[in-house]
This record gives structure tokens, sequence and C-alpha cells, in this order.
């Protein structure tokens, strides 16, 4: 926590408040914080990628303008919503910008770092899920590219399932290639004479 708590004090954070009381009370408490804060208001059309985080008034704005903001960066930053109020409307907007954390007006000083300590802990948390998605995406693609592989060599070598496994191993270990890159390339060579073969 104490390590997340020093990265909250050197974060680059956005205020995106029209100027009133709430957004002059954050800009002072972010300052308070340590964290080096710029206020833009009205909302600019694209997301400067050297924020870090980003407290983002969602009163009276629509989803599709919020999320055409947030995904302009090719980064990804920490979003924290900011209430006026709440009703059903604005809570499905929070959750379809996907927002890290939530902080309501009148924005109060005790508030905000809980709001941005919750936001970058989500978002890091988000982050792992989505690697750890991939991961495993890319580990079931491969796999069944060795199996169509093995498959192919089944029918054009007459071996055995495991006979043609140890050829794509063998293949990979004296190509220095994973066994899936060896099995795309048997994939694509079955392709090419099959257009041969149909021309």
């Amino acid at each position: 926590m104490s390590d997340l708590i020093q990265e909250i004090r050197n974060l680059h954070v956005m205020v995106a408040l029209p100027r009133e009381q709430s957004a002059d009370e954050l800009i002072q408490q972010v300052n308070r914080i340590g964290c080096q804060v710029e206020h833009l208001w009205p909302l600019p059309d694209t997301l400067l990628e050297k924020f870090d985080l980003v407290f983002l008034d969602v009163t009276d704005q629509n989803a599709e303008r919020l999320n055409r903001f947030i995904n302009s960066s090719k980064s990804s930053q920490t979003i924290v919503a900011v209430l006026g109020y709440e009703n059903p409307s604005v809570l499905e907007l929070i959750l379809e910008i996907k927002a890290h954390s939530v902080l309501n007006k009148p924005v109060r000083a005790s508030g905000v770092m809980t709001s941005m300590l919750l936001a970058r802990k989500i978002q890091a948390e988000r982050l792992l899920h989505s690697k750890a998605m991939k991961a495993l995406k890319d580990k079931l693609e491969n796999v069944q590219k060795v199996n169509d592989a093995k498959f192919v060599l089944m029918r054009h070598r007459g071996v055995n399932e495991r006979e043609a496994y140890d050829l794509i191993r063998k293949q990979a270990m004296a190509k220095r290639a994973t066994t899936a890159d060896i099995a795309q390339a048997i994939i694509n060579a079955e392709s090419i004479l099959s257009d041969f073969g149909g021309s």
C-alpha cells in the first residue's frame, strides 16, 4: 500500500471539471497530495498521453463523447468519474466508460486520495486480468494450430498423432522456432498446395 501511495504522489493529473468550487477544491487537494495537476475545461477533443489520471466530470455528458475522449489516447489512463448527482442514466454512463473510481460533488478533501488509490488499484487489476486473458487466448490458439498441423501431417505423411507432434517439435528445435510457428507454416503450406490443386 505504501508503494501505491508514493506512486500517487508522482502522478500527472488532469482535472476536467467546469471551473467552480468543486474544481478549485479538487485542484488544491491534488496539489497537496504532491501531484502535478492541470485544469482543462471545456473537455478537449483529445486526451494527452502525459496525463496518468483524469478526474472527469460526467455530469450532463454522453458516453459516446466521453469514450471518444478517453480512447483518443494511445496510453491507458486512470479515470475517476466526478458526479454531480446520481440517477440510473449517470450510473450506466460510468459503467459504459469503464471508470475506475467515482468522486461525488461537492468535492471534499477527505475523499480525493481514496478515490485515486482505489482507481489506480482497480486499473492495475484490470490490466493484469486483461494480460492473463490474452495469454490464455494465445495459448489456446497455439494449441489449435498445433492440432491442425498434426492432422495435416497425419493425412499427408501417413503418421499417427504422436509421430506428427514429434515431427513438429523436431522442426521447431532445428529452426529455433516455437511449435506454434512451425504449425502455422505447415498450415500455410497446405493451403498453398490446395490452391495449386484446385487450379
